[in-house]
This record gives structure tokens, C-alpha cells and sequence, in this order.
């Protein structure tokens, strides 16, 4: 990572933690209709998902703040509401975005809608925060320094997962909506505890993190999360000791072009990760046969 050499880790984090203040303030004032007198523009981009005016405010906020530091000569920005193509961005250094993970949930008033921000090199997430508004909290991790949270009064404490390692007694929780039937059948087939079902994908990561679950599982269907959804929320829940990979066990990469992740993904505290992707896979293929 010679070639950043403009601000160090440290510093970033530091930065990405005011801009996720900021951008999480501005999303809040949207949430509680003090912007606008409360009308809430709701239209559907090219792939059907929700777009509203407070996702395309909080995305301006955020790159006009970090582009005006990380100039885009060193750094690429693969934002949700800008993403177009389908290349790879040249630069090593790119930001992942995603100004309003689970705009359903912030339509729907549920609170469970979270923002994510990472700064990624070569395709691995190397700075994370993930922004849960409605619960005044920021989680924010550096690869190799953990992981913490900070609430509103600037007090910040390190977290760690669940020391839960027994399947079951493990706490699932996974997506209020995309459920299709396939999806359905393999969860309700895991040897888990209990299912918990909530809304947007950082709000279920900051879940485990805070060892109120222990597994989050993903499987695509007729669409699939893309790099925004995932590249934050992973860091900050490896930096806490827990892990994330497809079902056959490989690391997740960003920047390849194809922005979804197509397949299944679990995220766990890492105890009993092997064991539940195992599980998954030999689920899937019973219930696959018989349709």
C-alpha cells in the first residue's frame, strides 16, 4: 500500500467517520420530514430497487466530501446511485458507497436502513464505516485494528462477535424482504436457534457485531447484492472477529466489473462458519433436486 501516501490509515478512518456523521445526520432529517416539508421524491432505477431523494442527497454529500480530499486522479468511487458501467475502475484505491443501504426499510419506516462507506485496495476493503442513523451509532474498522462503534456523544468502545459456537445456538438473522421460495426452504432447514428477520444488510451485520445474532446468510435469485452492499459491512465484521465468504468458502472481491454478487454469501461470527457453509451448500442441493 506504498503508493497511498497522502493521509495514513489512521487519518482516513478519521475522516470517513465525519463524513459518515454528516451524511447520516443529513438522512435522519429525510427519515423525519424536516426536508422538503416531508415529501420524499420514491422512484425505481433501471433494475426496479427504490431511489429516493434523501439516497441521491446523502450520495452527494458523501462523494463531495471525500472527492475534495481523495482526489480522483489516485482514487476511483463506485457509488450505488452513480454506478454505470461494467469495467473494472483503473485505480487501486476505490471508495464503495452505498449512501442508503435499505431505502425499503427507510420508505417503510422500520428504522433498520444503515449507509456504508469503504475504502478499498486491489479489490479488498482496507477502511469501513457503516452508519446505523435511527440508532445514533457508527461502526468503523481500519484492516489489522479492529473494530469499533461510536455513538453521539463521541464515546467509542472496540467490539468483538459472539462467542456462540454451537449450531445450535446460533442466532440467524436475514433480509425482511428479497426472500424467494428457494430461499425460504434453506433457511428454515438450518440447524439454527432462531431466524430473525430485518431490514437493510448493514443494519443485520451491526446485529452480530453487537452479538444479538450470530449468522447472516444471502442467496440471490432473480437479482443479487452488489459491492456497495457488502464491501463495508464486511470489514467491520472481520475486524471483529468474525468472517464472511460464499458458500464454498472464497473471499469476497470488489471491483471486478460485475458489481452483484451472484450465488450464496454467509457472515458469521466465525465459530461455526465452515460447518454452516458446508450445511447450505448440501441444503441447497436437496431442495434444488426436488423442484
Amino acid at each position: 500500500m506504498k503508493n497511498i501516501q497522502v493521509k495514513n490509515l489512521e487519518e482516513i478512518v478519521k475522516i470517513v467517520r465525519y463524513v459518515g456523521w454528516g451524511a447520516a445526520k443529513l438522512l435522519r432529517s429525510y427519515y423525519r420530514g424536516e426536508v422538503n416539508q416531508g415529501n420524499l421524491d420514491i422512484n425505481e432505477d433501471k433494475q426496479g430497487d427504490l431511489v429516493t431523494s434523501a439516497d441521491l442527497a446523502a450520495n452527494y454529500y458523501i462523494l463531495e466530501k471525500l472527492q475534495r480530499i481523495f482526489n480522483t486522479d489516485s482514487f476511483g468511487y463506485l457509488s450505488e446511485e452513480t454506478y454505470q458501467g461494467t469495467e473494472p475502475i483503473r485505480q487501486d484505491w476505490v471508495w464503495i458507497i452505498d449512501p442508503l443501504d435499505g431505502t425499503r426499510d427507510f420508505v417503510d419506516k422500520t428504522g433498520e436502513y444503515a449507509l456504508h462507506i469503504a475504502l478499498a485496495y486491489k479489490g479488498r476493503p482496507i477502511v469501513a464505516v457503516v452508519s446505523v442513523p435511527e440508532a445514533e451509532k457508527l461502526y468503523f474498522a481500519a484492516k489489522n485494528q479492529g473494530t469499533f462503534v461510536e455513538t453521539l456523544d463521541g464515546t467509542v468502545k472496540p467490539l468483538r462477535v459472539s462467542e456462540r459456537n454451537q449450531m445450535e445456538d446460533l442466532f440467524l438473522v436475514v433480509s425482511r424482504n428479497h426472500r424467494d421460495d428457494r430461499f425460504q426452504k434453506l433457511i428454515d432447514s438450518l440447524p439454527i436457534k432462531s431466524c430473525n428477520y430485518m431490514g437493510s444488510i448493514g443494519y443485520k451485520i451491526a446485529t452480530i457485531l453487537e452479538q444479538k445474532s450470530d449468522v447472516y446468510v444471502s442467496l440471490s435469485g432473480k437479482s443479487a447484492p452488489k459491492d456497495w452492499d457488502f464491501a463495508a459491512p464486511e470489514l467491520i465484521l472481520v475486524e471483529a472477529g468474525g468472517k464472511i465468504t460464499n458458500f464454498d468458502g472464497t473471499l469476497l472481491t470488489y471491483n471486478e466489473g460485475d458489481v452483484r454478487k451472484w450465488g450464496g454469501l454467509i457472515a458469521s461470527n466465525a465459530h461455526c462458519h465452515e460447518l454452516i457453509c458446508n450445511e447450505a451448500i448440501k441444503l441447497l442441493a436437496r431442495i434444488e433436486e426436488k423442484q
